[in-house]
């Protein structure tokens, strides 16, 4: 296959992606571009169908008065992510929740439930000091998206749906980003789109571990294109597990889906195999404790436990009356229903599961990267939640900084006469690395994905090691050299989810190498990042963030100071300290 071989596509913006991050941007940039702009949305699957953020339940963080503020807010997510994030990011995620949530209500149509007086509901998430997350029962990001679809389809954006993004594709000199290659998945054949501004929200998916909450397809593959395209990634060690991810057993994708932190929130239990109640041990905000703290403890109790047919832990709600949980919780008792088990009534068997990647590119607080006509927001980007993310700062988060990427983009692109050559020689090796497998013998891809899944479990996932997580850089190589010795049938490239799975898992390979090795570099153990080597946090004015690059074909990993720009530690922000605004002028 020859370069010749690559259909051309331009446009203006183009918009990789279509969760929160990405439906937003799109609309931003249509309302804030001048007339005639192209803008083009390409997502891996179906517009409004696939992505994280529609699997969201629990909700939306946002601080609208009873005695909440912003500055409230910033604060636990500042404690909540021990004093990693970067502040200026957290800050503007606080502050234009309120806004967005007032976007999303009453131009993009969502409908929150509401309390007697008609303000909206706001439940209890676990590490917050206010009852500040808004929802739509258990089922907020459905409510979200189809809302933020309906929008994008009857707008004039152009849709590229089930294209798959493969390489970022820099200008000759390197100074800034050309283009995108991709895949058309339905036809097999390439496609080189070019454009002006490019926004990466492809989202994380953390699938490399055993238990996991993002479906199959979410594989990291933003965040490798971004590290072979020379960009910095901060936090890579900061995998989050959410507490509770559904225990159902190895015959059904249903394991690892989680059951929402509102149950844990209204006063669910966790009890283990002795039929014990057992947070208290490990914190003293119990079930409630961040999520981090939860996912320790968990992990703890399921290592005292020699029962193999009893892996994990048990979530007991029934003490809160039956009749109240079916009707607080309607889509996680049909979630476990579907699953044979009774949320309601019965205890509900639970593990840990990865779910959130805090980690991710280096942005400012306008979402541009250090490479021109690049964006990123939402999980591809780190820096807004340090080593932890609070429950309900995600989809805030992929909305609020979706918003500021498109209305962004939609103003530097103004000063852009005309858009960049791309550089052959990368797009040459990045259509070579996609095609690398059809000239190979076919042999399966999911043995070895497994594999993959099995060993960051045991040695990168909730506690880790030094020897731990070298036994797994070994596994990593073990599996990611295999893989190159692999190969599909080429017989037909049209929606050929062989070759897919191939690329998939090249792309976790990847960033679990990078994951492991900015662990190694941790010697700490903070947030979602916990070393049973090194208990300790270190102390809070000393934090530094790990910065992870691809130099040549090695991982580096080197560390940086936390820049204290709001607030430091032992320090409160109070409203008269706040800051007024940091939208900046774009």
């Amino acid at each position: 296959m020859q370069l010749t071989d690559i259909e051309r596509h331009d446009t203006d913006i183009l918009i990789l992606g279509s969760g929160g991050a990405g439906l937003f941007a799109a609309l931003h940039a249509q309302q804030s571009a001048d007339a005639g702009t192209k803008i083009t949305l390409a997502v891996k699957g179906l517009i409004g169908k696939c992505g994280c953020t529609r699997m969201v339940q629990g909700g939306y963080n946002v601080a609208l008065g009873g005695g909440d503020t912003v500055e409230r807010h910033f604060m636990d997510t500042i404690e909540g992510g021990k004093w990693l994030p970067d502040q200026d990011m957290a800050w503007r995620l606080c502050e234009q929740a309120v806004v967005r949530i007032r976007e999303l209500e009453n131009e993009i149509g969502c409908f929150f439930d509401r309390n007697a007086d008609g303000t909206l509901h706001q439940k209890a998430f676990a590490g917050q000091t206010a009852d500040r997350t808004v929802h739509k029962g258990d089922l907020t990001g459905i409510e979200i998206i189809n809302r933020l679809m309906e929008k994008v389809l009857a707008s004039g954006v152009e849709k590229m749906q089930e294209h798959r993004a493969i390489g970022l594709i820099p200008t000759a000199d390197g100074s800034a980003l050309a283009g995108v290659l991709m895949i058309d998945m339905r036809t097999g054949k390439f496609r080189l789109v070019r454009a002006k501004a490019v926004l990466m929200a492809t989202g994380g998916g953390p699938t490399m571990y055993k238990y996991h909450t993002p479906s199959g397809d979410k594989t990291m593959d933003g965040l490798a294109m971004a590290l072979r395209a020379g960009l910095p990634l901060r936090d890579m060690e900061m995998v989050q597990f959410h507490p509770t991810g559904l225990l159902a057993g190895e015959h059904t994708r249903m394991t690892g889906t989680v059951l929402e932190e509102g149950l844990r929130g209204a006063g669910g239990q966790l009890i283990n195999h002795s039929g014990q109640r057992f947070m208290f041990d490990y914190d003293d905000k119990g079930e409630r404790a961040t999520r981090d703290v939860v996912s320790r403890g968990i992990y703890a109790e399921m290592r005292k436990n020699n029962n193999p047919e009893n892996e994990g832990v048990f979530i007991s709600m029934s003490h809160l009356g039956p009749d109240s949980v079916r009707q607080k919780f309607k889509g996680m008792v049909k979630r476990c229903a579907d699953s044979g088990f009774d949320l309601a009534g019965d205890k509900v068997e639970v593990v840990p599961t990865a779910h959130y990647f805090m980690g991710g590119v280096i942005v400012d607080v306008n979402t541009r990267t250090a490479l021109e006509g690049l964006y990123v927001a939402g999980e591809d980007a780190g820096g807004a939640h340090g080593s932890n993310r609070l429950g309900g700062n995600g989809v805030a988060n992929s909305t609020v900084y979706g918003g500021i990427a498109g209305d962004t983009m939609a103003a530097d692109i103004r000063s852009i006469k005309s858009l960049r050559e791309p550089d052959n020689a990368i797009l040459e090796e990045e259509l070579a690395r996609a095609i690398h497998p059809l000239s190979r013998k076919p042999q399966l891809v999911l043995p070895l994905r497994k594999q993959l899944q099995e060993l960051m479990w045991d040695d990168v996932g909730v506690i880790r090691t030094k020897s731990g997580m070298q036994q797994g850089l070994a596994g990593i190589k073990n599996v990611s050299d295999t893989l190159m010795e692999i190969g599909v049938d080429d017989s037909n490239l049209a929606f050929n989810l062989t070759w897919h799975d191939w690329l998939n898992l090249r792309s976790l390979c990847d960033i679990s190498e990078v994951v492991t090795k900015a662990g190694l570099a941790r010697e700490n153990s903070r947030g979602a990042h916990h070393r049973s080597d090194f208990p300790d946090s270190g102390q809070m004015q000393d934090s530094e963030f790990t910065v992870a690059r691809l130099e040549g074909d090695k991982v580096t990993v080197n560390r940086e100071p936390v820049q204290f720009t709001l607030v430091r530690p032992g320090e409160t922000l109070l409203p008269a300290d706040a800051p007024d605004t940091l939208v900046a002028t774009v």
